[in-house]
């Protein structure tokens, strides 16, 4: 910290450039979005006019399949004398009704009344064109001797004159066929076709001046909407370029440093400066106390060995190592005992004294770790079955010199599971040492047990 106060800093300011920075980008942001708002309500226009042109098209179609299809079923009724025909005749009149439908909507929609005058008179004279079908219709049902009352009603009402009540029934088939393709009907399907083409060039007249109109106003809207974004995007090259110098360049040098583990170079804008100066105080901190704080997260405060969290971690690095291992668990036997009688102060050393003895009896490759209260663990390096007895030995000789102490300490004694594994610390090895570990207590405690032996028995 010493060294910020003792030397003024010299630099550009981040802060400053930003504040900039923001000030003219926010009054470009703010006219690009006036803008973009003046696009999008001409756009609608333009669309709501499109939408306008294409729905009055698709009622329009509408009309002409309706009347087109109440044809079809009136001159195949007239010419197979199905009754089905008559009954999917009415369907679309009753049921279906797309022509009502079709001129409905564009009432609801506010069509233009010349418009939407053109597409009454086509519905108009497609009901004209119904009187004509139907009278077709009870001219073969009466030739033919169906029964009328299963037919609709208006076929029932519809009265057929004298004339053609007299003819016979060839004839009235005949004729039945006849008004449903001659001229007048054709006329009459020409006039509808007449109406819905005029409905249609009426509305696409008045969609295209809205549009030219609508157009026109977008073209200009878009212009400014250019000039905004081209000068919003020279502001953005410069801020990249700024951003570059002052501190893309120095955050680089800073990783490389960091990486290298060394203090920081002193570069870059006035805030980068003054962050190098800080980090370099507290790097040389934190290189006096990281060797302390990672011997204590990974030892135990009493024993001095590898604490719990530490021997998980050993336990995951063992399991990538293929290589020959002995895990032995350790418990000192009837501890409880000895914190009841001689209190937890000579608990706390007899737990020392173990951990003591368990650090000098093996290697300086092995582990040795403190995994709960009166718990310990030793993984041995490099070990194998054949190294059995060299292990028991070193168990009974701890035993001996607990049980026949000479520092005023009470006796204890250690039981020993153990288990090998020839490919690292693999999952099961410590349930395995722990059953061996539960032969020794079901045996009278003070000894070492091996899985292997326990399995073969």
């Amino acid at each position: 910290m010493d060294n910020k106060d003792t030397k003024k800093i010299k630099g550009v300011r981040i802060r400053t450039i930003n504040y900039s920075m923001i000030l003219m980008a926010s009054a470009l942001y703010v006219l690009i979005i006036y803008t973009t708002v003046h696009l999008s309500l001409q756009y609608k226009k333009l669309s709501e006019a499109t939408d306008t042109y294409i729905e009055s098209v698709r009622q329009a179609n509408l009309v002409t399949s309706a009347s087109d299809y109440l044809t079809m079923k009136a001159r195949l009724y007239a010419v197979n004398k199905d009754p089905s025909q008559v009954e999917s005749y009415f369907t679309e009149v009753h049921v279906t009704k797309r022509r009502e439908h079709a001129l409905f909507q564009l009432e609801k929609e506010n069509a233009s009344p010349e418009a939407y005058g053109y597409l009454k008179d086509a519905l108009e004279k497609s009901e004209e064109l119904m009187r004509v079908e139907i009278y077709s219709m009870k001219l073969v049902a009466v030739a033919t001797g169906q029964d009328l009352e299963s037919f609709p009603q208006e076929v029932r009402d519809m009265r057929l004159t004298e004339e053609d009540r007299a003819l016979s029934n060839g004839a009235m088939l005949e004729k039945a066929v006849k008004i449903v393709f001659d001229v007048p009907y054709e006329d009459a399907k020409e006039s509808i076709s007449y109406n819905i083409s005029r409905f249609i060039d009426t509305v696409l007249e008045s969609t295209q001046m809205r549009q030219i109109d609508s157009s026109l106003t977008l073209k200009r809207a878009m212009e400014r909407q250019r000039l905004y974004i081209s000068l919003l995007f020279v502001l953005n090259i410069l801020n990249f370029v700024l951003v570059i110098a002052l501190i893309v360049k120095p955050l680089q040098v800073y990783i490389r440093c960091i990486k290298e583990d060394r203090m920081l170079e002193i570069s870059g804008a006035y805030e980068f400066k003054y962050l190098a100066l800080t980090y370099n105080d507290i790097y040389e901190v934190n290189a006096a106390n990281e060797s302390m704080l990672r011997h204590k997260a990974e030892h135990d405060a009493l024993t001095g060995l590898i604490n719990r969290g530490g021997f998980d971690q050993l336990r995951q690095l063992l399991k990538a190592q293929k290589k020959p291992i002995a895990f032995l668990l350790i418990d000192v036997d009837k501890f409880k005992e000895v914190n009841d009688e001689h209190g937890h102060e000579a608990g706390d050393k007899v737990l020392k004294k173990v951990a003591s003895l368990l650090r000098v009896s093996f290697r300086s490759k092995d582990y040795v770790a403190r995994i709960g209260g009166d718990e310990f663990s030793v993984i041995m390096m490099d070990t194998t079955p054949q190294m059995t007895e060299l292990i028991r030995e070193k168990i009974n000789n701890l035993n001996w010199r607990l049980k026949n102490p000479n520092d005023g300490l009470p006796q204890v004694s250690l039981s020993v599971g153990v288990a090998f594994s020839d490919t690292g610390f693999t999952d099961n090895l410590y349930p395995d040492a722990d059953s061996a570990l539960y032969q020794v207590k079901e045996n009278g405690r003070c000894g070492c047990d091996f899985y292997e032996d326990y399995e073969e028995e």
